[in-house]
């Protein structure tokens, strides 16, 4: 295999493969997503690794001329304790192997893969003054399909340490890289690696199997393995691959990427619940929403009329003067999670593409700044309002959910059962759904509201960023479930109405998928493929 740099990368391309392009300005969300589900490969364009260059170069100069934090001092509350020129080198080992303290489960490679793709692009940004192996070196590892591994615990919002400091002992090899497909969600342990795959003291989460079986998503990548090449770490190279959020922007794309999805996949399963209910669309009429200029309430109306055809003034009062509020004040409820994913999009799409490191350098090389930006407040806080948001949403999903249960309001069978009176139709899904509301609900917590003091009151507090994108991601699976719910009850709703079905996309699309059959019968089959159906209904 030709090992020649092209690019960033020494992988020879792949001219069938979609290629990501990292220039350090221009990655967005879907972009994060598709490195990470390893659905394409980075391209860098040599620019962008010339900007790398200079600022590696710019930083020698400067920690010539006088000292940098965390270079020719130690960091946080030794900041003032003095490095000497020739211990700069050890001194930055030090620093990697003292931070990489993680602890927790290891992270889904997905995940791992995101903060690689972030890290990377940051770097090429500017102003970091790491030398340009370590950019080649991690997106060599996305094209090569290897990961470090990552404990879940150790930021705070305030910069992912620990996190890139395994992922900086695993760059120049101090730590073996772990292979597996991005979509296996189940973390890794050290059962899952064969006796010397791994060094002593690897902090890896200990349970307790009957197997030692690996997964097939996870093993440690074996000696015939390809790797990146190691790289030899040079002075001011530790501090500068710290000083980010990488994994937290790339668990908050991840999440944001997801939700966005759920929320449009929301209007389908919303419209076919109004519909289940012969409910009124004048709640959706655009002379409503036209006098308050919410840009996600407006859009959430919009697409229920869309998907129901009848895009533009609605008529007919439906069944009801007024629907319950699941029906009526859907477009309220729903519109702020909208504006707060957009919201949450545009801060991780800036973030991911400008220099974080502390210090940074100059553009023109002059300059090392000292300064706070990896405080990551407007992450957590866009975190923490959209799963407030997706919570609200969430909340109208089960209470249609509820309403498509009483024949008070559908006109048919109680639970939309069939057979004996005492059949229970879909009443257990009203218990899933909760259940799963409910775990939304301690997602919806605002991380953001935690305070430490750090460092011997140097770091006084912390964002926790890193807690929040944890909590969107728990909270998009949550609302998959709360979703699939009420879409499953909704198709069994219009399937036992005695009127011909609709005939538009979302019903036609969902009544070919989804289990037939109303007799009591377990209904996990019909949650999944619901689930599975969203991501169909959300491109509708």
């Amino acid at each position: 295999m030709d090992t020649t740099l092209n690019g960033s990368t020494r992988v020879p391309p792949d001219p069938e493969g979609t290629r990501v392009e990292l220039d350090g300005r221009g990655l967005t969300v879907p972009d994060v997503v598709r490195l990470a589900d390893a659905a394409a490969t980075p391209d860098v364009p040599p620019g962008a690794l010339d900007r790398v260059l200079r600022s590696w170069r710019a930083a020698g100069r400067l920690a010539a001329a006088g000292r940098l934090y965390g270079r020719g001092t130690g960091v946080g509350a030794h900041r003032s304790v003095p490095v000497t020129a020739q211990d700069e080198a050890e001194h930055g080992l030090r620093l990697l192997r003292s931070h990489a303290g993680g602890a927790g489960a290891l992270l889904p490679a997905r995940q791992v893969r995101a903060m690689l793709a972030v890290r990377a692009n940051q770097l090429l940004s500017g102003g970091s003054g790491i030398q340009p192996a370590f950019v080649t070196a991690l997106t060599d590892a996305l094209c090569l399909g290897v990961h470090p591994a990552v404990n879940e615990y150790g930021g705070l919002g305030t910069g992912d340490l620990t996190a890139l400091a395994q992922t900086g002992l695993t760059l120049i090899g101090e730590r073996p890289w772990l292979t597996g497909r991005p979509e296996g969600q189940e973390p890794q342990t050290e059962e899952d690696a064969l006796p010397g795959d791994l060094p002593p003291g690897f902090p890896v989460q200990r349970r307790h199997r009957t197997s030692r079986k690996r997964p097939a998503d996870a093993s440690p990548a074996g000696p015939s393995s390809q790797l990146p090449t190691p790289v030899v770490p040079q002075p001011g190279d530790a501090l500068a691959l710290l000083s980010s959020n990488a994994l937290t922007l790339g668990q908050a794309a991840l999440a944001c990427h997801q939700l966005d999805l759920l929320l449009r996949a929301t209007h389908a399963v919303a419209a076919l619940s109004l519909a289940a209910v012969s409910g009124s669309l004048e709640a959706y009429a655009p002379e409503v929403h036209a006098l308050r200029p919410y840009p996600g309430v407006a859009r959430a109306a919009a697409e229920v009329r869309r998907l129901l055809g009848v895009p533009g003034r609605p008529y007919g009062a439906g069944r009801r003067i007024q629907d319950p509020f699941g029906f009526r004040a859907f477009p309220q409820g729903h519109g702020p999670a909208l504006d707060a994913a957009d919201a949450l999009r545009r801060i991780v799409e800036v973030e991911i593409n400008v220099p974080s490191e502390n210090p940074l350098i100059s553009s023109d090389g002059t300059t090392a700044h000292h300064h706070g930006a990896f405080y990551a407040a407007p992450l957590g806080l866009a975190l923490d309002g959209l799963n407030l948001a997706v919570l609200q949403t969430a909340q109208l999903s089960a209470a249609r959910l509820t309403a498509l249960g009483r024949p008070d309001l559908t006109g048919l069978p109680g639970f939309l059962a069939t057979g004996p009176a005492s059949s229970s139709g879909a009443m257990i899904l009203e218990y899933t759904a909760n259940s799963a509301l409910a775990e939304l609900r301690s997602c919806a917590t605002p991380a953001s509201a935690g305070h430490a003091v750090l460092s011997h009151g140097l770091e006084e507090a912390a964002s926790f960023a890193s807690q929040a994108a944890r909590q969107s991601l728990r909270a998009a699976d949550a609302y998959t479930t709360v979703l699939a719910c009420e879409l499953a009850t909704a198709v069994r709703a219009l399937r036992l109405h005695p009127e011909p079905p609709p005939a538009f996309p979302a019903f036609t699309v969902a009544d070919a998928v989804l289990p037939a059959g109303t007799e009591d019968r377990p209904l996990t089959a019909d949650v999944t493929a619901a689930a599975e159906l969203l991501p169909v209904l959300a491109g509708l």
